[in-house]
Order: C-alpha cells, then sequence, then structure tokens
C-alpha cells in the first residue's frame, strides 16, 4: 500500500505494522472485528455463534461459526501474525464435528448467539430487528419459514482462515484440499500505520478472485434434500391453487389492483401502485397472511426518504386504516416496508374463502391509507436531490 504526493508526483509505501507489536489479540480484536463486520470477507454472512464450543467429548472451540448466502456453515479461523502449522487440520476439525448439526441444532446455536450477544430490547425495536433466531435465518435467507430452508447439506461446510501471514505447508495443503472440492478460503489480513490512523487490508489470496470457478459444487445430504424439495414441490402447486381463488375474489371486486397479475408459485403477489419500485403485495404463508407496501426502488436512499416522508403522516394513515399499522424501517436494508399481518393456518384449503376475503378488505383499506400519500412523495422525490 502506498500513498500519492500529488506535488512530487512520487509515491510512498505505509509502514507496514505487526498485531502484536501494536497490542491487539486475536480474540478480543481481529475475532470481534470480522463478527461485526463479516462482508470484510467478501460476502455477505450471517454470524451465528462466537467461540463455538458444543462438540460432544471435546473443549474445541471455533472462532466464529457464519451461515453464507446458500444455508451452508462457514467455520473461521482467525489468527494473528502467523497462521501456525496446523490451523488446517484444527479447521478442518471443526468442519467434521459441525457436519453432523441438523436444522434444529444450528437455530439453537444461533438463538444463545442473540440471546448473550444481541444489544438491549429497546436498541432492537429501534432497528426493527427480531430477536427470534428463525426470523433472522428466513430473512437473511429471504424465504418466508423456516421449513423451505436448506442448511447445512451434505458435506457443504465452508472454511475460512484469517491470518496476517501464512506458512507455506497451510497454503499447500489449503491449495490441495481445494483441488479436492473442499471449500478453503485463506485471507491474509496486514494493518497499516498511516500518521495516527492505524489500516487493516484484507486480501483473498486462496483461492484468487480469478480461480473462484474451481470451487466444486457441494453435495446435499440426501434425506433432507429429498424432503424440502417434496415440500417445496407441494407448496408452490398450494401457492398457485390459492392465487388463481384470491385473483377471483379480487377481479370481482371494485379494487383494480391485480386485473391484469397472474398466479406464481411464490408466497407473495405485487400489483402495481403508480410509483416505480413501491409495489402493493400480497402476501401468503403457511402461518400467515399479510398486506403491505414494499418501498424497493434501486436506490436504497429514496426507499429510507419515501419510508420518512410516509411516516410523519403516521397517525393519519393508521387512522384511514382502521387500525395501526407495522411500520419498519429496516435500517440495515435497502428496503422498507409497512404492513399489517394475521396469523392464521393458511394451508387449510376449509377455511381459504376467509382468508381471500382479509386479502381483498386489508389490501382495499391499505390502497386507500397509503396511494394518495405515496403518490405525493414520489413527487416531491422527482425534485429532490436523494443519493
Amino acid at each position: 500500500m502506498f500513498t500519492v504526493n500529488h506535488q512530487t508526483n512520487r509515491i510512498s509505501p505505509v509502514k507496514t505494522k505487526k498485531f502484536s507489536d501494536l497490542g491487539f489479540t486475536e480474540r478480543k480484536h481481529l475475532q470481534e472485528w470480522l463478527a461485526y463486520q463479516p462482508y470484510a470477507l467478501g460476502e455477505e454472512l450471517l454470524i451465528i455463534q462466537k467461540e463455538f464450543d458444543g462438540f460432544d467429548d471435546t473443549r474445541e472451540r471455533l472462532d466464529l461459526l457464519a451461515l453464507d448466502k446458500d444455508g451452508n456453515l462457514v467455520i473461521i479461523e482467525n489468527k494473528l501474525d502467523d497462521s501456525g502449522r496446523d490451523v488446517v487440520w484444527q479447521a478442518l476439525k471443526y468442519a467434521s464435528y459441525c457436519a453432523s448439526l441438523t436444522k434444529g441444532q444450528i437455530v439453537d446455536i444461533y438463538q444463545q448467539y442473540l440471546d448473550r450477544y444481541e444489544p438491549l430490547q429497546g436498541e432492537r425495536d429501534l432497528l426493527n430487528q427480531p430477536q427470534n433466531a428463525v426470523q433472522r435465518i428466513c430473512e437473511f435467507l429471504d424465504a418466508p419459514d423456516l421449513d423451505e430452508i436448506k442448511l447445512n447439506l451434505g458435506n457443504s461446510q465452508r472454511l475460512m482462515l484469517v491470518a496476517a501471514n501464512f506458512r507455506k505447508e497451510v497454503t499447500s495443503t489449503a491449495l490441495w484440499l481445494l483441488g479436492q472440492g473442499l471449500s478453503i478460503q485463506c485471507f491474509k489480513v496486514t494493518p497499516y500505520a498511516l500518521d495516527e490512523q492505524l489500516l487493516i487490508n484484507i486480501d483473498q489470496i486462496i483461492p484468487t478472485p480469478e480461480a473462484k470457478e474451481l470451487m466444486i459444487g457441494i453435495n446435499a445430504k440426501e434425506a433432507e434434500e429429498k424432503t424440502t424439495e417434496v415440500v417445496l414441490k407441494n407448496r408452490h402447486s398450494v401457492r398457485r391453487e390459492y392465487w388463481e381463488q384470491a385473483l377471483e375474489v379480487f377481479q370481482k371486486s371494485d379494487c383494480n389492483l391485480y386485473d391484469n397479475i397472474s398466479t406464481t408459485k411464490d408466497h407473495w403477489l405485487c400489483a402495481g401502485s403508480g410509483v416505480t419500485g413501491c409495489p402493493f403485495s400480497l402476501i401468503f404463508n403457511q402461518k400467515e397472511l399479510r398486506v403491505e407496501l414494499w418501498l424497493s426502488r434501486s436506490n436504497g436512499e429514496e426507499n429510507k426518504w419515501l419510508f420518512d416522508q410516509l411516516f410523519e403522516q403516521k397517525e393519519q394513515i393508521d387512522s384511514a386504516f382502521g387500525e395501526p399499522l407495522e411500520w419498519l424501517r429496516l435500517d440495515d436494508k435497502k428496503q422498507s416496508r409497512i404492513q399489517f399481518s394475521s396469523k392464521v393456518e393458511g394451508f387449510n384449503k376449509d377455511i381459504w374463502h376467509d382468508h381471500t376475503t382479509w386479502h381483498l378488505e386489508h389490501m382495499v383499506k391499505l390502497e386507500k391509507a397509503l396511494k394518495a400519500s405515496l403518490l405525493q412523495a414520489a413527487e416531491r422525490l422527482k425534485h429532490k436531490d436523494v443519493k
């Protein structure tokens, strides 16, 4: 890493430091940095435990345990100035221990993490973040409920090794394991001193970004995969059948939102609100019905601005709807939404008439309560510089 002197048109190296010289430790510093900002490892990860020691007949602890966007477990092992000789063997042991973890056990592990490390309830409420592990995992994997999620299938466990320096025996072994189809990555973390400021650079050195295609796909645990596939297939057909009935009810009503909308296998059905990227949506889940305004424009700042404009009218909008709505700004996400939900037996076809009636009644009220204010806010947005 270099600094540039524009006046002399020269570059100068930034001084490389050692973690040990800076007084940093693996557990209190490097581990905490990655737990708070796992995206530093190049992808979205959900940290589900720190210092995990839930292995039978051993007191060993892995540094960080995470889920990736495909539902695979990720074992993250951190070292400071030197990787040591045994880090690969250590990570392989942890992966073998984690291979047998079931979906239920993973949820329990994450719930323990949330209960121990999450902020106080008041802070969570401000962030609109659920404390429930199932909800968090469903949100992270963009799934309506846990039954549709595949976790820790087959030999899908991934290894991430983080250190300032890697010994040759470590990199050689990692490359060989990579060639055998095991998902392993090595990240070199380097601290730099720039005046009074400390900089941290994290580079993936194995595999190189150009060689990512060499990562071999992951096999699934047969029993769980087959079960999940059957559930998904059945749910897709159930949803199509429900949406057919719901659309028929809407088409016979005075509500024109869904006149040109077709059935789908998904758990949502969206209709335009008149504002790009802000659809009115019907949600049909096994245990819940919902109507919502989904603020999902490509520009996240615009979504937050529109939400704030509507939130200023919360009292009038809730009154027009007839019941308090759920206002979810979702500060940690690009999108925001305003919704109203009801707990039901969604897949009980005997009461689908009640469900479709509920969807119609509450979508009519939601559109009436929100549409005019949304259109006005969108018009003001055209003349406002929102970046």
